[in-house]
């Protein structure tokens, strides 16, 4: 892309900030550019943030049901997935898998709720519960 062709659409989910894309100048050579986004980009990032609010309600759901722990709420409502929470946290994948059982979950000790408190940027008292309890 030419540097005269950077999208400047004021994407909503930027709030007005700028982001840097490489873009080829007059001289042919790669350079930065601030961009405020583009239409399409708009569009995909809105129906991925709707997807995980999905995922969150479902999670919820599973949650009240004492199916799955308030973990998993979490995880998504933070927009995490599986793979993305335990490279965050340091653990194998299955081992977090392990911690949405709710049983596992009630089990887990201060230090290991923290680290995941704090990769979810939440307080440990706010990952043990849910908005319904």
């Amino acid at each position: 892309m030419k540097k005269q062709d950077v999208p400047q659409d004021n994407n909503v989910t930027l709030a007005g900030a700028r982001k840097a894309v490489y873009a080829v100048d007059d001289d042919g050579h790669y350079t930065v550019v601030p961009s405020s986004g583009w239409k399409v980009e708009e569009t995909v990032t809105g129906m991925a943030v709707e997807y995980y609010k999905e995922l969150a309600e479902q999670a919820l759901n599973r949650v009240n049901q004492g199916l799955t722990s308030p973990l998993e709420y979490h995880m998504f409502v933070q927009r995490f997935n599986l793979d993305t929470l335990a490279q965050a946290v340091g653990l194998f994948r299955w081992r977090v898998k392990r911690h949405f059982k709710p049983a596992v979950f009630t089990k887990l000790d201060k230090k290991m709720l923290a680290r995941y408190a704090d990769a979810l940027n939440i307080s440990v008292e706010e990952l043990c519960s849910t908005p319904s309890s």
